[in-house]
């Protein structure tokens, strides 16, 4: 973009007048060097005895006049690309400005002087700032192309407190910032400029000059948009995307998450299938995840990260999302096409820390600003990036509106907020000595549960429907409580203990599954303690832990039989589910971010590729089965929609339990996860029950199973159900003859 509006030839004969009063050589240095707080007192337009000067900074200009009236004044040179004349008028007047550069010939650039415009912020969005109480912060910080004081432009902001001065750089200007000084707005940290036609697609970055004299580039931490990596800049974006998904959001929160069916596919939607942009996922992703069922997809972060191989876990543009897939409308378009095939959107979200890249928010205006101060606490010990300053109310705001804005802006449904337990706890991944105590004396970290329930908070009272979700790996009490009873007030969380503890027992050969057997039923013990998601999710298929049928001991089709049999137990067992793409077709290999899934597995001219169909096709009736029983949705928050018919047959690695809708209608949920066929086998059943039949079975021969059926309908006998469980395999059965 040029800072222009038209080229004409130059005056022949401009008017000449005196130069204005020399500015205060301290002053001058400042404005020249990047390290003025105020460069619109010494630029622009301002009367003096004898009437206005007009002062410009041009640098590498040959010549500038300003036009009144159209008629064109020269300003007289002052070096260091200065230019300034007094005109013999008794008020400001306005005018535009005629540039002239030596590779312009005899043209001159007619544009308009960005110190002539009054501030583009308001007072209100200053003060809520200061507060950190700025909801909208994207309205207010960043690059907004606007019309201000009838001239299409951008208002740059930026928050830099411990700035000396900050200054507007980009491909308009060949990256040199010094003819765009920013002013500081006061107390508020914020410094700002509104430069004249500048708009969509202009690539910029912000010059900062810190209180000791180093100056740098930084991308804009509001960026709404990002070039794509390795390149940096941040570019102003203006969105046109209209949605067609207005049914979907009024509906979406018509039932509470916790009463209504929630089944989840995770995607790292790079690798979903390798070189599609977001626009492309469009066109698959929704018919394939309807086809399978699932009610939601979960997204791997989708903020802009430099590096591919974090996953996207490390962030560096909150509100940019990445770029390597297509523009913030075609993630838009990906979104829209979801929610019109009746899919939700999950996010995963990362407030836990920031990398370390010099040109983002790491040390942002020369000093620890977005990262706390105390090294005790600035650096994540894992990770070897910066924890986020929750104390400070700049920072809070950022991260609030942060998640508002991903659910207004881009119909986000929910927050699946990564790493919560590392954000808790002071002495997390520390040794001793290495973490100083909160006000209390505890290893708490107080500002971190203040942030986490103004967020929650906020989001659930701005986007109906919403739903937050924590990753957190402890046993912090009231995670999905209310925050007005305390809590934190997610609506969900991982239940990592059940992962941990049933990924644990189906290592194991069933000749030893009896020794393990609590490992099974302890879940139950606390699984009303909070409201759950079972996460089968990326985590457990890298890094040596293998893809979940790999998991599985035995032969190949002993490792599909468990496999499904795992399955149908997670489907039945009280929460929700979350399963990592590929896993839905027994991939044999760990996830790579690289390859993406084995499609390949299910292609006609494998010779195995029916067995991976099968799973395939088991997914797909789970779901379809899940959601038509609410016996295994509605009440998976209250004790009373559980019940066990068989807890304890730990030598026969059998587990059998009934789930409840809301007027009591059961479902059996049987698990064998033994080799070996179990005839005339005898379960418990409530006595109201007249007839059972067996609504879905994993050892189905549609779905690579040995095809072991309770083909009729099974009564109770002396309160006791006896039927033929297939080996590795799930049964469900519901009333009815």
């Amino acid at each position: 973009m040029a800072l222009h509006e038209t080229s004409r030839p130059e005056s022949a004969g401009p008017v000449r007048c005196a130069a204005a009063p020399a500015l205060d050589p301290a002053e001058r240095d400042r404005l020249l060097s990047g390290a003025h707080h105020d460069p619109h007192a010494l630029l622009g337009a301002h009367p003096v005895p004898g009437g206005v000067a007009v002062r410009v900074l041009r640098p590498f200009a040959r010549a500038v006049s300003v036009v009144v009236g159209g008629e064109p004044t020269a300003l007289v040179s002052e070096g260091g690309g200065l230019f300034s004349a007094v005109l013999p008028a008794a008020a400001v007047p306005a005018y535009t400005l005629l540039v002239a550069y030596e590779e312009d010939g005899s043209d001159a650039r007619e544009v308009h002087d960005p110190y002539r415009f009054l501030p583009a912020l308001g007072e209100l969005d200053l003060h809520l700032i200061r507060e950190g109480r700025h909801e909208e912060l994207w309205q207010a910080l960043g690059a907004r192309p606007m019309t201000h004081e009838g001239v299409p432009g951008t208002r740059f902001t930026v928050w830099a407190p411990n700035a000396r001065g900050v200054r507007v750089a980009g491909d308009f200007c060949c990256w040199d910032g010094t003819a765009f000084p920013m002013r500081s707005l006061g107390a508020s940290g914020v410094w700002e400029l509104f430069l004249p036609d500048i708009g969509e697609g202009t690539r910029y970055k912000f010059e900062i000059t810190s209180r000791h004299g180093e100056r740098f580039l930084k991308a804009d931490p509001m960026a709404r948009r990002s070039e794509v990596p390795p390149d940096t800049a941040s570019i102003v974006h203006t969105s046109r995307h209209e949605w067609g998904d207005e049914r979907w959001m009024a509906h979406r929160g018509d039932v509470p998450v916790h009463e209504a069916p929630f089944s989840v596919y995770e995607v790292h939607l790079p690798s979903w299938r390798p070189g599609l942009t977001y626009r492309q996922l469009a066109d698959q992703l929704p018919a394939y995840v309807g086809e399978l069922g699932f009610t939601h997809v979960e997204f791997m972060p989708v903020a802009q990260h430099p590096f591919a191989g974090s996953w996207g876990y490390q962030v560096t543009g909150f509100y940019a999302p990445a770029s390597r897939l297509g523009s913030p409308d075609d993630l838009k378009f990906l979104i829209d096409a979801l929610h019109r095939a009746g899919i939700g959107v999950i996010m995963d979200w990362v407030p836990a820390h920031f990398p370390k890249d010099d040109w983002a928010l790491a040390r942002f205006d020369g000093e620890p600003l977005y990262e706390p101060g105390d090294p005790r606490r600035a650096e994540h010990p894992d990770w070897g990036t910066y924890e986020f300053d929750f104390g400070r109310t700049e920072v809070r705001n950022f991260l609030v509106a942060n998640a508002a804005y991903w659910c207004e802006e881009f119909h986000i449904d929910g927050l699946r907020v990564d790493a919560v337990a590392s954000m808790l706890y002071l002495d997390y991944s520390r040794e001793d000595g290495q973490w100083a105590p909160n006000a209390f004396g505890g290893r708490e970290d107080l500002d971190a549960v203040a942030f986490l329930q103004e967020m929650n908070a906020t989001v659930y009272r701005r986007s109906p429907g919403v739903v937050t979700i924590a990753e957190e790996s402890t046993a912090w009490s009231g995670v999905s409580r209310p925050t007005e009873g305390g809590g934190l007030g997610f609506g969900l969380k991982w239940n990592m203990g059940w992962m941990h503890d049933s990924l644990e027992y189906i290592a194991k050969e069933p000749v030893h599954r009896k020794y393990h057997h609590d490992e099974m039923t302890f879940s139950m013990v606390y699984a009303y303690s909070e409201n759950y998601v079972l996460p089968i999710s990326h985590d457990e298929v890298v890094h040596g832990k293998r893809a979940l049928v790999s998991k599985m001991p035995g032969d190949w089709w002993q490792r599909r039989a468990g496999h499904r049999a795992y399955l149908g137990f997670m489907w039945a067992h009280p929460g929700k589910q979350l399963l990592f793409m590929g896993q839905e077709f027994a991939q044999g290999a760990e996830w790579s971010h690289e390859e993406g899934p084995e499609w390949w597995l299910m292609d006609d001219g494998y010779a195995n590729a029916g067995d991976h169909r099968g799973v395939r096709d088991l997914v797909r009736d789970l779901n379809t089965a899940y959601r038509l029983t609410p016996a295994l949705w509605q009440r998976d928050t209250d004790p009373g929609g559980f019940q066990w018919s068989l807890g304890d047959a730990a030598d026969d690695n059998v587990f059998a339990f009934l789930r409840y809708d809301r007027e009591g209608g059961p479902l059996l949920s049987v698990s064998n996860f033994s080799p070996v066929v179990r005839h005339d086998y005898r379960i418990w059943v409530p006595e109201h029950v007249t007839a059972w039949r067996e609504t879905l079975n994993t050892d189905a021969a549609r779905y690579g199973g040995g095809d072991v059926r309770n083909p009729e309908a099974l009564k109770p006998q002396d309160g006791r159900l006896r039927l033929t469980l297939p080996p590795l395999a799930t049964v469900w059965l519901t009333p009815g003859l």
